[in-house]
């Protein structure tokens, strides 16, 4: 009794694994998930649990811009490849879509990001560049020299002229004769000093 009660317990833990079995689900991928890859793989592979028919399934691709990446998957069993065609670096997105044999459809999606390449720009546009640039080639240069009076003109600079202004200069000039003007004046006012104390002395002793 107690044996038969064992093996019907088996077959009832082994009725609802049929079905179970029978949905399909993806169980890994080269990239994986998530992934940072430098160099771009020939093509990306899709690991199922059980093999997925060619006429129910639909793996697509899409890159930076939504441009496509993808090629005709090829089938191996439960693997199915898919040639990659790098557009940028940027985010690859891997959609697929199949069909389970219990009627259930499986959807998904594996990204992984391609470091390499040139970055999509969408805003970097080769014609927007093109007549600013040649506006600015065509623009004749500021020159300060080029513009204003001829040559000895008040706008002129003749070679081995001061930059400076000579207004400073002659300020120190001035001053400093000014203080020796100064001096000299003491000097006088103090000798013609001296000279009437000594003659009020002389007048006094006489």
């Amino acid at each position: 009794m107690p044996v038969v009660l064992g093996v019907a317990f088996g077959v009832s833990l082994l009725v609802p694994a049929t079905p179970a079995a029978a949905h399909n689900e993806l169980t890994g991928s080269n990239p994986r998930d998530g992934a940072r890859v430098a160099a771009a793989p020939a093509r990306v592979e899709l690991r199922f649990l059980a093999k997925p028919s060619p006429a129910t399934t639909k793996i697509t691709i899409t890159g930076p811009d939504n441009v496509v990446a993808g090629g005709t998957p090829a089938f191996d069993g439960s693997r199915v490849w898919v040639p990659f065609k790098p557009a940028a670096a940027g985010l690859y997105i891997v959609g697929y879509q199949l069909a389970s044999s219990d009627g259930h459809p499986v959807k998904g999606e594996v990204r992984f990001t391609l470091t390499t390449g040139t970055a999509a720009d969408p805003s970097a546009s080769p014609s927007a560049a093109g007549p600013s640039a040649s506006a600015s080639a065509g623009a004749p240069s500021a020159d300060p020299s080029a513009v204003g009076s001829p040559p000895g003109g008040p706008g002129s600079v003749t070679p081995g002229s001061s930059a400076a202004s000579p207004v400073p200069a002659a300020s120190e000039q001035s001053d400093s004769g000014g203080r020796w003007w100064l001096w000299a004046l003491g000097g006088l006012l103090l000798l013609a000093a001296l000279a009437a104390g000594l003659v009020f002395r002389r007048r006094r002793g006489a």
